[in-house]
C-alpha cells in the first residue's frame, strides 16, 4: 500500500509548523513537484484543520497524515479528520496496531534492528530510519542484509539533496524531508524551488545506482 504511494518520488513532506491558512497551497506546489506523500506533524498549530484542508485540496492525489503521533487516540483523531497516514518517531506498536486497525498506513520511526522487526511485527508498511544521523548509510547497508527487501526504508534527519546518495547506494527507497524542504516563514515559491530540487536530487541518486548495479 505505502509501496504504491512512493513508486513516483519516494519523498516524504513532513510540513512542521505549517497553519492550515497556507496548507493548501504549499500542499498543491509539493504536489506539482511530485511529491505524493505529506504529512503534518501533530506538534504543528491546528494540525488536524490543515490535514483536512490538504485532504479536501489534493483529494485522491496524495496520501495525507500525520507525523509525531504518540498514542493511539491521536490516530483516532487523525483518522476523524480525513489522514490515512500515520508516521510516528518511535516504534510503539501499540499505536502501529491501531493505525492498522483504523486501515491507515503506518511508518514507526526505529534506529536499530530489534525496533524494525518489531514494527513490522505489529504491521508496520516501511520505516523511518531515525535519527538518520544516528545509524549511517553504513549502517542502513548492514541493516539490508537482513530486512525484507520489498519493506521501504526511509531515512529522516539531515537529508538535503547534497547527501542522498550515499544512502541510496546504501539502500534507502525514499526519504523523509524537513525544515530543508518547508519551515514556517518560508513562501511557496521557494518551497517549490526546493521541491524541485530534491526531486532532481531522487532522480539522479537512483540513476547513479542503477548504472552502478
Amino acid at each position: 500500500m505505502l509501496n504504491s504511494w512512493l513508486d513516483p518520488l519516494p519523498l516524504v513532506a513532513i510540513l512542521r509548523g505549517i497553519g492550515p491558512d497556507e496548507a493548501a497551497g504549499i500542499g498543491h506546489v509539493l504536489a506539482d513537484a511530485g511529491f505524493r506523500v505529506l504529512e503534518v506533524p501533530l506538534n504543528s498549530p491546528q494540525p488536524m484543520e490543515s490535514i483536512r484542508r490538504l485532504c479536501s485540496a489534493l483529494g485522491d492525489d496524495c496520501l495525507i497524515g500525520a507525523g509525531t503521533v504518540m498514542t493511539p487516540a491521536q490516530v483516532k483523531q487523525v483518522a476523524a479528520a480525513g489522514g490515512r497516514l500515520i508516521v510516528m518517531p518511535h516504534a510503539d506498536t501499540a499505536v502501529i496496531r491501531a493505525a492498522k486497525q483504523a486501515g491507515m498506513v503506518c511508518v514507526p520511526g526505529v534506529a536499530t534492528p530489534t525496533e524494525a522487526f518489531a514494527a513490522l511485527a505489529a504491521g508496520a508498511d516501511g520505516l523511518k530510519l531515525f535519527p538518520a544521523e544516528q545509524v549511517s548509510p553504513a549502517g542502513l547497508k548492514a541493516w539490508r542484509a537482513v530486512l525484507p527487501a520489498g519493506v521501504p526504508v526511509l531515512p529522516v534527519g539531515g537529508i538535503v539533496p547534497g547527501n542522498m546518495a550515499p544512502w541510496v547506494a546504501a539502500g534507502a527507497q525514499g526519504f523523509g524531508i524537513g525544515s530543508a524542504l518547508y519551515a514556517p516563514g518560508i513562501d511557496v515559491g521557494e518551497v517549490a524551488r526546493r521541491a524541485h530540487a530534491f526531486a532532481q536530487a531522487w532522480a539522479v541518486s537512483r540513476k547513479s545506482q542503477e548504472h552502478r548495479a
